[in-house]
């Protein structure tokens, strides 16, 4: 007999975990189940300042028994396909579920293939990434034991979990070689596909002056292409001034890499995507745009806003109370999402830009403190308060300000 249940979900990252505790907050009359392969949960907002030397690694991972929500069936295994019009999901060991309401929330795909060369070095020749599990502490390593040379720090197109990553890691990188005195022998260069340095201009005049302090060439619509870790060579696609595009090739002594990024396979091949391959949701209600009892959390549905955890933070509620209504006839859809992501740009040991904004760039701060400027007190918060607040809230369904 097929299993029923009335909401599945993909993914037990923050979105799934997040949103199966918002449900259970408002109501313990539904059968849930979270399909997750995973052993492990992370809190990967944290890798940054591990690349950076402010964070103990082994605090980012939990069990993902840990994590799960008391009352929700843990399926460990791999969603496959989907069959929306007969309310059905199939697992790849080819188990069949049903279900009433389906939540997709799945994250991305971290493309290592999409840079020839890249997964063969990774770890080593002075080839790094703050978005690799554990490889944040080699990314310290080679900061910590740097005295001079060429520092290469790559951004591919977008759209990429957590924009302001590749900068965050050059920001950190700088500041501690800023504070041993040694940052006047390195060569640091910023490469991104992008043709601006952050999508919301109020923040490019700080981020701007940051980059002049630390005598940053920076690369606008320069892309990764191809790495030699033994030769210490990087490849980059770059559009010239006259419009054309170019290969050039750099040499290195470290580079830390941002991996191309997608949506996963499973989703892009399914009637549940859009053109580019993320699940299709309105970007309002987070519903799926054709199928009315589908839903998408964080970083696999294709709204435009930033694929950062405090966007899940916004996202799990609204997916909660809109879902639940769509299961009570006469009850209306209309919990909106505004597009909220938050960015700690950690400009600097000790101090951070707290970039929060919506669709179109809107800003939408949270506290009263002027946003487009470095501060230690947006510090305290992205190391101090916001780990816990993770743990104990979000994936607890305590919805501190971010009930809808």
């Amino acid at each position: 007999m097929l299993n029923s249940y009335d909401y599945i979900i993909v993914g037990g990252g923050a979105g799934g975990i997040a949103v199966a505790s918002s449900i259970l907050k408002r109501t313990k009359d539904y059968k849930i189940a979270i399909i997750e392969p995973m052993d492990v949960h992370y809190y990967q907002p944290a890798w940054t300042l591990v690349g950076g030397g402010a964070f103990n690694y082994d605090k980012t991972a939990r069990s993902m028994e840990h994590v799960m929500p008391a009352g929700v069936d843990w399926i460990k295994a791999a969603a496959a396909t989907f069959e929306p019009d007969d309310n059905q999901i199939t697992l790849a060991d080819g188990q069949k579920l049903s279900y009433k309401i389906l939540i997709v929330a799945a994250g991305l795909k971290l493309n290592w293939d999409g840079v020839e060369g890249l997964k063969e070095t990774l770890g080593k020749n002075g080839v790094t990434s703050n978005y690799l599990p554990g490889l944040s502490r080699y990314t310290w390593e080679l900061v910590n034991e740097f005295v001079g040379g060429k520092a290469i720090f790559t951004q591919p197109p977008m759209p990429i979990k957590c924009a302001g990553a590749p900068q965050k890691a050059l920001y950190l990188s700088c500041s501690t070689w800023r504070k041993s005195g040694v940052l006047n022998e390195v060569d640091v260069e910023f490469h991104t596909a992008t043709p601006g340095l952050f999508g919301v201009a109020d923040f490019v005049p700080t981020l701007m002056a940051y980059m002049n302090k630390y005598n940053a060439d920076l690369n606008f619509q320069s892309n990764l292409v191809k790495i030699n870790g033994e030769a210490k060579l990087a490849t980059f696609k770059q559009i010239n001034g006259d419009g054309n595009e170019e290969i050039i090739e750099k040499s290195f002594d470290m580079i830390h890499v941002t991996p191309p990024q997608c949506a996963p396979d499973f989703i892009k091949s399914s009637p549940l995507a859009d053109g580019n391959g993320w699940v299709d949701v309105d970007h309002n209600s987070l519903r799926h745009v054709k199928y009315e009892n589908i839903y998408g959390v964080g970083d696999c549905m294709s709204a435009p806003n930033a694929k950062t955890a405090a966007a899940v933070r916004k996202q799990a509620p609204i997916v909660a109370c809109n879902s639940i209504n769509s299961l009570k006839k006469g009850h209306e859809i209309d919990k909106s999402y505004t597009g909220y992501g938050a960015c700690p740009l950690t400009v600097e040991h000790g101090k951070v830009v707290l970039a929060e904004f919506g669709y179109g760039g809107k800003l939408e701060p949270t506290f009263p403190i002027e946003p487009t400027k470095a501060s230690s007190l947006n510090w305290l918060l992205k190391e101090k308060i916001m780990p816990p607040v993770y743990w104990k809230m979000l994936l607890k369904g305590h919805e501190w300000l971010a009930k809808p």
